[in-house]
């Protein structure tokens, strides 16, 4: 039998992935400000891109695990899991704005035109903006279900831009282990995706005829 937890339990569920989540992000602040670091910067700018992939994965896996756990309640962990993927994008993209750009927004485009891994991880940001505010209950009112669900599936787009920024980025040290790993990682769960949608007909058919 499925676990079910209680709203008090997934409560304290919430609240542990909340701050297990902020870790990443505190032990970053903490390397830096006590010096321990000989590219801070770098160090920075890699964590929140890797983090920003973990979450990204973990968001997508919420479905296909529901789906083979039969544990629905998981469901209501997305949303939280999907907006840390954010927050993590709005660090390493403001990380690149502020410490690389200080804050100059023409030379900032300059680079994102001339450099094509910048211009595939900035689309995969900019993209994950409405995702994040559409994220609350009134905006899901607002738009309607099925267009709130339309919307969302940006991330099917999103996960693979952000592999592709990884994999570009690697490029140039030429190593790909990591790419390699987050891209087989979003290409299996995309790939359930498919694989139920086009099951999916099939089965109902079957059941008809």
């Amino acid at each position: 039998m499925a676990f079910i937890p209680s709203p008090k339990q997934l409560t304290g569920i919430k609240a542990a992935i909340f701050l297990l989540a902020l870790v990443p992000l505190a032990r970053m602040v903490w390397l830096t400000v006590s010096g321990q670091l000989v590219e801070p910067l770098e160090f920075i700018t890699r964590g929140t891109g890797d983090w920003v992939l973990y979450f990204l994965c973990i968001t997508l896996a919420v479905t296909p695990l529901r789906r083979l756990t039969k544990m629905n309640w998981l469901i209501k962990l997305r949303r939280m899991l999907g907006l840390f993927a954010f927050f993590y994008a709005f660090l390493h993209f403001m990380t690149f704005f502020w410490f690389d750009h200080f804050f100059d927004v023409e030379t900032m485009f300059r680079d994102v035109a001339k450099r094509p891994f910048i211009l595939v991880g900035f689309i995969a940001f900019v993209l994950l903006i409405p995702l994040a505010v559409t994220s609350t209950n009134a905006m899901i009112k607002r738009l309607g279900g099925k267009r709130w669900m339309w919307l969302h599936r940006l991330i099917y787009l999103i996960a693979p831009l952000g592999i592709l920024h990884f994999w570009w980025m690697r490029a140039g040290k030429s190593n790909f282990t990591e790419p390699f790993i987050f891209g087989v990682i979003v290409a299996v769960l995309l790939g359930a995706r498919v694989y139920w949608s086009w099951s999916k007909p099939k089965a109902v058919a079957a059941a008809g005829g």
